[in-house]
């Protein structure tokens, strides 16, 4: 079986809070930390909309969720190194607050949920901090901009602000079981939720019927947060990278680009599929679609435990570079093209990035200032460990304001053919996006989404 294939069962048990705060103590003590210093971490605090008294929305810190699993706000934990002891501190019950939202959780609940080993109040915190074994002659780690103004550190000899916060985003590029189960339940919501687009897409009058529908399927399974704002976008506004309008009407658009996907309890999934809205590719959608298909499934194909992304992003504008020129797009010696980073121009981000608590997950070490054009914008950066989850998400967009300055440019013009472009600008963008689990032998994909032409079109045809 693959790992954590049947995710409902894993699901059963806890999130492995406390394996999370060993690993990341471990990494502080080979770095050469205090091997009796303690962890220390706040939640999210809960707060009121600016202006009125409606409580806003509250997304936990993941560095608290990763050494805790707990989404309450105003709540904090510590993690004692030398006694393996992970404690979880909650708001305890103001009688106010019960007349309105009822019974909190209590300690005992909290302990029962959570894989800790103490559960406290939060009136209990710097107490708590005060007598914890050892303090005195130890170090206290924590995060510097979340540190509440009312606790003290006094009682320990360190104060090491530094450290945690990349501890922890080293830790969380490698996945356990728990958490690997957790993306993939994300996928499956989230392909339902494509899939209901794709059969509805066809009688859409604009943009926002069909993100309602994708909203719809994720919240009706339970799946109310998503991972990110959605990029819902017809014919040529999938040009534009991040687009987030999601209001235009849809007419005589051949293409509609859906880039969206739920989080289950804080684990995200990140998927784009790209498909004719009506059920029929035109000649220059289904040319583009195919040349990224060609991408994703190659690139897919090279990835295993240690290999080097920066190859694998390179591969892929080589791919893209050969299907082009063989539309006539791009014209002359592919090796050139390649060097002269003609191809950035159609295919200007990178090839994925880390996927986890967040989005774009910690620990990929980019480097934005980096001059090389192709490499700018590559979220990720060295060699992929076992157990990371990585998006592939190759793109072919036509975009005139990336485009046109490529056109204007003597060493860029030479490559491109202008009049076979023109018949291309109505594509907007292709993207296929997958979610892959890194195994020491090579992958497994965790998106079940479908992406192949006979596929979706047959899909939609069935709306």
């Amino acid at each position: 079986m693959a790992i954590a294939e049947n995710y409902e069962d894993v699901l059963k048990g806890k999130y492995p809070a406390k394996d999370h705060a060993r690993k990341v103590a471990k990494w502080l003590v080979e770095k050469g930390g205090d091997k009796k210093g303690t962890i220390y971490l706040e939640a999210q605090k809960q707060k009121l909309n600016e202006d009125n008294d409606g409580e806003a929305p509250c997304r936990q810190r993941r560095y608290f969720f990763y050494l805790s699993g707990c989404e309450l706000p105003d709540s904090y934990l510590t993690y004692e190194i030398a006694d393996d002891k992970l404690t979880l501190f909650i708001p305890p019950v103001e009688p106010d607050e019960v007349i309105w939202s009822g019974l909190p959780m209590s300690p005992e609940e909290a302990k029962a949920k959570y894989d800790i080993d103490e559960c406290r109040t939060t009136k209990d915190v710097n107490s708590h901090l005060t007598s914890t074994s050892e303090s005195a002659q130890s170090t206290i780690y924590a995060i510097p901009e979340q540190i509440s103004e009312h606790v003290t550190f006094l009682s320990f000899k360190d104060k090491e602000l530094s450290q945690l916060k990349p501890a922890i985003e080293y830790c969380r590029v490698t996945k356990s079981d728990y958490e690997i189960a957790l993306i993939r339940k994300a996928n499956v919501i989230s392909t339902a939720a494509h899939v209901a687009v794709m059969k509805a897409a066809a009688k859409a009058k604009n943009e926002c019927e069909l993100e309602a529908i994708f909203l719809k399927s994720c919240v009706e399974r339970n799946a109310k947060n998503q991972a990110y704002h959605s990029i819902v976008a017809a014919g040529e506004h999938a040009a534009t990278l991040h687009y987030v309008n999601n209001a235009a009407p849809i007419s005589s658009q051949n293409l509609l680009l859906l880039d969206a996907g739920c989080e289950v309890d804080c684990y995200a999934s990140d998927i784009t599929r790209t498909f004719p809205i009506n059920g029929s590719f035109n000649d220059e959608s289904l040319a583009i679609y195919k040349i990224v298909l060609d991408m994703q499934n190659q690139c897919i194909a090279a990835l295993k435990a240690g290999v080097l992304w920066d190859s694998v992003h390179e591969l892929a504008h080589k791919i893209a570079i050969q299907g082009l020129l063989k539309l006539g797009i791009l014209k002359g010696d592919a090796d050139d093209i390649f060097k002269a980073r003609t191809s950035v121009a159609f295919f200007p981000h990178g090839l994925g990035h880390y996927l986890g608590m967040d989005t774009h997950d910690t620990g990929g070490n980019a480097n934005y200032a980096d001059k090389d054009s192709m490499f700018r914008y590559l979220r990720v950066r060295g060699t992929l460990p076992e157990r990371s989850v990585i998006t592939v998400e190759p793109g072919i967009y036509f975009c005139k304001f990336i485009i046109e300055p490529y056109l204007k440019d003597d060493k860029q013009s030479k490559f491109i053919d202008e009049k076979v472009l023109e018949k291309y600008w109505s594509v907007g963008g292709v993207r296929i996006e997958d979610n892959i689990l890194i195994t020491k032998e090579g992958i497994e994909n965790l998106t079940p989404t479908p992406k192949e032409v006979d596929d979706i079109v047959q899909l939609i045809k069935s709306g």
